[in-house]
C-alpha cells in the first residue's frame, strides 16, 4: 500500500490562494505527500518565507507563483510556465476566494461583481486553462472549494452562498464534460473552519457557531487539506462530479 508521504509523488499541482488558512494547509499537506506544488498568492514575496521552511522540512517541493486569479493573462502565463518547467499539470486546486456579503436590501452591485469575479469567473477561467493541458495528457484532477452555505444557504450570506452554489453547479457540469478525457472534477464544501477569515465574525458569536457543530469543534485547515489530498491522489481515481462536505455535521 502506498504511504501517505508518497501519494502525490511526481504529481505537479497548482493551488490558488495559499497565503493563509485552508490554502496554506493544502500546500503543506501536498508537499508532505511528495508533490511538486506551485503555490499561488496575489502579493509578491508574501509566501516566500513559509515556502522556504516547507522545502527544508519535506521531500516534496513548493514553488511560489504570484498572480491575481482574476487576471486571465497572468493566470495563463503562470500555467504555461508550469507546463514549460515540468511538462504537465496533474492537479489544480481552486481555493482562492473572497467572503463579502450584506443582508437583502443592502447589497451593492459592486459587491456582487467582486465576489463572483473571484469565486466563480476566475475559477472557470483556470479550469479552462488547466483542461487544455490535462486533455492532452488524458489525465488530471481539478478540485474546487465551495462551502456548506453553497449547499444549504445562510442568513445574511446571499451573495457568497450564491457564488459557492455556482461552484457546485460548474463542478458537476465540468465533471461530465471532461470525464471522457480521464479528468476528474470534484468540489469540497467546508463547514466552519478555524481560520483567520472565520474568526473575523468575533468571539461573541464563535461559541454559538461551535454549538451548531455536532462534532463539537471547528474544523481545521488540515481537515480540508486531507480531503484535497484524497481527491488529488489516485485513491479517488473513479470519483468525479462529487461535492464532499467537510463540516463535522454542522447546522447552518
Amino acid at each position: 500500500m502506498i504511504s501517505k508521504s508518497e501519494l502525490l509523488k511526481g504529481k505537479v499541482c497548482l493551488v490558488t490562494g495559499t497565503s493563509r488558512g485552508i490554502g496554506h494547509g493544502i500546500i503543506e499537506t501536498f508537499i508532505a505527500a511528495g508533490g511538486i506544488v506551485y503555490a499561488n498568492a496575489r502579493e509578491p514575496e508574501s509566501i516566500d518565507a513559509v515556502v522556504c521552511e516547507m522545502n527544508q522540512k519535506y521531500d516534496g517541493r513548493v514553488i511560489p507563483t504570484y498572480f491575481d486569479v482574476t487576471d486571465t493573462a497572468a493566470a495563463k502565463k503562470a500555467i504555461m510556465q508550469i507546463k514549460k518547467e515540468t511538462g504537465k499539470l496533474d492537479v489544480l486546486v481552486n481555493n482562492a476566494g473572497v467572503m463579502k456579503d450584506a443582508r437583502i436590501g443592502m447589497i451593492p452591485h459592486q459587491l456582487m461583481e467582486d465576489t463572483f469575479e473571484v469565486n466563480v469567473f476566475a475559477m472557470i477561467e483556470l479550469i479552462q486553462l488547466a483542461a487544455k493541458i490535462m486533455t492532452r495528457q488524458k489525465n488530471g484532477s481539478i478540485i474546487n472549494l465551495s462551502s456548506i452555505v453553497g449547499v444549504n444557504g445562510n442568513i445574511g450570506q446571499m451573495v457568497y452562498s450564491a457564488s459557492k452554489g455556482a461552484v457546485i453547479a460548474l463542478t458537476k457540469t465540468a465533471a461530465k464534460e471532461l470525464a471522457s478525457c480521464n479528468i476528474r472534477v470534484n468540489a469540497i464544501a467546508p463547514g466552519m473552519i478555524d481560520t483567520e477569515m472565520f474568526r473575523s465574525i468575533g468571539e461573541e458569536y464563535l461559541q454559538e457557531r461551535i454549538d451548531n457543530i455536532k462534532m463539537g469543534r471547528l474544523g481545521t485547515p488540515e481537515d480540508v487539506a486531507n480531503t484535497c489530498l484524497y481527491l488529488a491522489s489516485d485513491l479517488s481515481a473513479y470519483v468525479t462530479g462529487q461535492i464532499l462536505g467537510v463540516d463535522g455535521a454542522a447546522l447552518v
